[in-house]
């Protein structure tokens, strides 16, 4: 910045647009300059590590959280039971039944045997939908996603329209500051335009993703949760950063050069980056969009809608009550009578989902906006109030439902802190100039300093050489032109190879390329690394876990060592029994042998010696 904004470096700069644009000084995008440089700088590299690494260790410790919330809860040993299906389903299996029995009676008579057995087949079977029978919506699901996504491109690319033609508009003006701050009307123009159709798609990807997941006909209310959770986030996750993407790695890209620029609709140029490169428009650009979902969606709809519903089912309520008023005596209203008056309670899906993008925003483009995490933990902090005040007079009591944790969110948030290392790397890589300055004072300069980089990344243009009718009109230039410079690396007008891609081009998009790839294995090395060494259960859960599951085992043994010690008991009663028994017995065929020995014996002694028996 030092360099761009030094007066004596007098760097002529070739024309923004034709014929109304005049060349100009690299020095006036001074303070550009000095802005992006606040972002743009080697500590962005070592803070985007450290998001990366946060990330990692936020979903650690929410499991940790999660778990002991599980246990406080008695939620450890929870098993999932098997739910019941879904009433549409029901439905939709009933038709079926129905559809195969009109075709089994209307059949003919030769199909009569093998119609008997499909029949049987099915009625001993369990019948549930198949794929086939699902086919028309899961076609509806594709080609109506496609059209979204789709939609939410050509909504990006209306308003880069907007940008390139406003800002051509701006230029052919004749007051001087309109001229001067052209860029900053349109960006904050644009990305204002950009906030609005993002609020609007929400709304409708919302709607429209819930009548997708209907279509379907889910079988169990979870997978029905499950297939709407994914299909609305993908939706609101293009539309919240499709315009961010663009920003990030598009614009500027397609731009050409002196020239041969490349046009849109026969007339307008392609929009180029800031001087200071499009780091500090994607600062921006995320910065308002991420403010004004939070501020408008996430906290003045969240508030207003259901009051406005409150206060319409009120009113509608109060006509029939003056109704009844007529022909009832008047009482006091009960608290149930209130309670129904406030809105219901949808689900978690859409707190769930503010949270999702939210946290996007604070891990994808960090290296951009660094204060992205600060303005997240302020909106946390109001948002908690918020809703703690729209859960207790807004809405009505939910119903409780018992589960061991936020089931598929995780793991959307785990695909997010992964996407986040390689967006940074790229974001670091290709956004930022951090890579070719590190290239230059590195390989190029002669003494290791930055001294020079500007002039090394600009290249030379013939001014000579613009093509009829683009030349600049009326130029005020306190000089005559004979060269004009470009951000580029590219050959000069007196090499063989004029104007093509130079030496420097593809050592730089080699060395951006080895730090992307070096960066995210490092990251994802150290990220693994924090996996392992942090336990998903905490210390003492597990111990006390141990503990009860050690004093169930003992009680369970106890209870099984007083069993076999009863069986043990009967067994030896029962032994007893049978050798007391085989003892009489034996007696017995005694005194009959004695009796058949001695012939005249009488009867008083036969029945003195079964006595002592």
């Amino acid at each position: 910045s030092r360099e761009m904004c030094d007066q004596h470096n007098a760097f002529t700069m070739c024309p923004l647009c034709d014929k109304f644009c005049d060349y100009w000084n690299l020095s006036s995008a001074c303070a550009t300059a000095r802005a992006s440089h606040l972002f743009d700088n080697p500590a962005t590299v070592f803070f985007s590590i450290f998001m990366a690494l946060w990330a990692t260790m936020f979903l650690e410790q929410w499991k940790r959280l999660q778990m002991r919330l599980s246990y406080f809860w008695d939620l450890t040993g929870l098993e999932e039971e098997e739910e019941h299906p879904r009433p549409e389903y029901e439905n939709k299996l009933l038709q079926k039944k129905l559809k195969n029995k009109n075709i089994t009676e209307n059949s003919n008579e030769f199909c009569h045997v093998c119609n008997f057995v499909y029949v049987f087949c099915l009625q001993n079977e369990k019948e549930k939908l198949t794929w086939s029978d699902r086919m028309p919506g899961y076609a509806a699901n594709f080609g109506l996603i496609l059209f979204m996504i789709m939609l939410t491109f050509s909504a990006v690319f209306g308003v880069i329209v907007y940008r390139i033609t406003t800002a051509a508009a701006l230029s052919f003006s004749t007051n001087e500051t309109t001229r001067s701050n052209v860029r900053v009307t349109v960006t904050a123009t644009a990305v204002i335009i950009n906030l609005v159709v993002v609020l609007i798609l929400d709304e409708i990807y919302g709607a429209v993703a819930k009548w997708l997941t209907e279509i379907e006909i889910p079988k169990t209310e979870k997978t029905f949760e499950e297939r709407l959770i994914l299909k609305a986030f993908l939706l609101k996750f293009v539309n919240s950063y499709a315009s961010i993407f663009y920003v990030a790695f598009f614009k500027g890209r397609f731009v050409g050069r002196p020239g041969r620029y490349v046009y849109v609709f026969e007339g307008y140029r392609m929009e180029e980056c800031a001087p200071g490169g499009c780091l500090m428009e994607l600062c921006i650009q995320l910065s308002i969009i991420m403010l004004g979902k939070q501020l408008i969606q996430n906290n003045l709809f969240e508030i207003g809608i259901p009051k406005l519903k409150k206060l319409f089912r009120k009113l509608k309520d109060e006509r029939t009550v003056l109704k009844e008023m007529d022909t009832s005596p008047s009482k006091d209203p009960q608290q149930w009578d209130l309670d129904y008056i406030l809105e219901p309670f949808t689900g978690l899906t859409p707190e769930y989902m503010e949270m999702i993008i939210q946290f996007g925003f604070v891990t994808l483009f960090v290296a951009s906006f660094p204060l992205a995490p600060v303005f997240a933990l302020l909106n946390n902090i109001i948002e908690v109030r918020l809703d703690a005040k729209k859960f207790v007079t807004e809405l009505r009591r939910p119903d409780t439902v018992r589960e061991k944790d936020i089931g598929i969110w995780y793991n959307i948030l785990s695909v997010i802190g992964k996407l986040s290392v390689i967006i940074n790397a790229f974001v670091i890589a290709v956004t930022s100039d951090f890579i070719p300055r590190l290239m230059y004072q590195y390989a190029y300069s002669q003494n290791g300093t930055m001294h020079g980089f500007i002039n090394h990344t600009l290249s030379y243009f013939n001014v000579s050489q613009l093509k009829a009718g683009t030349q600049p009109e009326n130029s005020l230039f306190a000089q005559e032109v004979s060269f004009c410079r470009f951000k580029d690396y590219r050959e000069p007008p007196w090499s063989p190879h004029q104007y093509e891609l130079s030496k420097q081009y593809w050592a730089v998009l080699s060395a951006r390329l080895a730090f992307v790839i070096l960066f995210q294995n490092l990251v994802m090395f150290l990220s693994v690394l924090v996996d392992w060494m942090i336990p998903d259960i905490p210390k003492d859960i597990s111990e006390q876990i141990k503990k009860e599951k050690t004093v169930l085992v003992d009680f369970f043994l106890k209870e099984e060592h007083e069993k076999l010690k009863l069986i043990e008991s009967f067994i030896a009663r029962d032994k007893r029994k049978r050798r007391s028994g085989t003892k009489s017995k034996r007696t017995r065929a005694a005194s009959f042998s004695q009796c058949h020995r001695s012939p005249k014996g009488s009867f008083t002694s036969f029945s003195s010696q079964h006595t002592v028996v």
